[in-house]
């Protein structure tokens, strides 16, 4: 995943290093770009903690760039005279007004000693000469906040667990992404409660259902075991009512992807559920629960079915106008196992 793998390439322009959010580390100048605030903010907390940590007696402010008062600058980053490090946060450098671009840009030419100034640039060209000059710097470096892809937040999720040595299901990550899909923080914050609340080393969907269960009514999951069912009709109102509430046809796609590729692995295997989770990967509650649901299928419908999810993740991901329709064809051809239509 882009972002829980330093997300973002460096521009041509560049020369400074890019840190991933999750790496932050203390310079003179920060430069905290891209739209998603999300990952500045932890950005942000993160680079403060270590900063106080350092030294308790940092001083810390904040300063808004787009109704900046001239000299703030020139104030805040003055040594006291007990030469307390201080750490400056200007926000909403992509609004600056002229004062603060010309101010910070006569800082960033000749630093304090003890001083570390953060810019806050979302997005856009206003400040651009200032970060062209950040960028050109010899210490400075930049930490790139980009929004997340829909297909990208899987892993983010993964990432957010095993950042604490944690481990969690895939189902458990997939109901996760399917009830917080539309909103970073809200995934994140999950993820955390999850992980305090429980004291075991993995996170379970049955974690998850006790805890969120009500938090959409309509997941991925859901959808999928009523169309492998064969409950048409049943699927159909599933995954309209969860496209309606803005369940994102990626997860609806995955956990139909997960679901019906372990029915073929385990489809005609003799032995005990733990014996074949032995030999095909996954726990023996996984294995269990594919061998009934792969009870009445065919291996030709089940290759059909895993072609058909195939062909509707490409769709949903941008090869289609209308992933809505991709989703709602591939419930229909797996819960009538009717592949003729695809």
């Amino acid at each position: 995943m882009a972002a829980t793998k330093g997300r973002g390439k460096a521009s041509t322009k560049s020369r400074i290093p890019q840190v991933h959010w999750r790496e932050v580390r203390p310079a003179p100048v920060v430069l905290v770009s891209g739209p998603e605030d999300f990952f500045a903010s932890e950005a942000i907390t993160g680079l403060r903690t270590i900063l106080r940590t350092e030294d308790p007696s940092l001083e810390v402010h904040e300063l808004d760039a787009s109704s900046y008062a001239p000299g703030e600058l020139t104030t805040l980053v003055s040594p006291s005279l007990f030469m307390e490090p201080r750490l400056v946060i200007a926000d909403r450098v992509h609004q600056t007004v002229d004062a603060f671009l010309q101010e910070a840009l006569a800082y960033v030419e000749a630093p304090i000693e003890g001083t570390t100034l953060i810019l806050r640039h979302a997005s856009g060209v206003r400040g651009k000469k200032l970060l062209d000059t950040v960028r050109a710097m010899p210490d400075a470096i930049e930490i790139p906040c980009l929004a997340l892809k829909a297909n990208e937040l899987f892993d983010f999720t993964m990432a957010e667990f095993r950042s604490q040595r944690r481990r969690a299901e895939p189902q458990a990550v997939q109901a996760l992404v399917a009830a917080f899909s539309n909103d970073l923080a809200e995934l994140a914050a999950a993820c955390r409660q999850l992980m305090s609340v429980s004291g075991d080393e993995d996170i379970t969907a049955e974690l998850v259902e006790r805890y969120y269960g009500g938090r959409v009514e309509t997941t991925g999951f859901k959808i999928a075991d009523s169309a492998i069912a064969g409950r048409l009709a049943e699927a159909l109102l599933l995954v309209r009512s969860g496209l309606d509430t803005g369940l994102n046809a990626v997860p609806i796609v995955a956990a139909f992807a997960m679901k019906l590729r372990m029915m073929a692995k385990v489809y005609g295997l003799g032995g005990s559920d733990a014996q074949v989770a032995k030999l095909v990967g996954g726990a023996p509650w996984q294995i269990g629960q594919a061998r009934r649901e792969s009870r009445g299928w065919s291996e030709p419908e089940l290759a059909n079915a895993i072609m058909l999810v195939a062909e509707t993740d490409h769709l949903v991901k941008g090869g289609s106008r209308s992933p809505e329709y991709a989703v709602e064809r591939l419930v229909r051809c797996v819960a009538s196992r009717d592949f003729s239509r695809a």
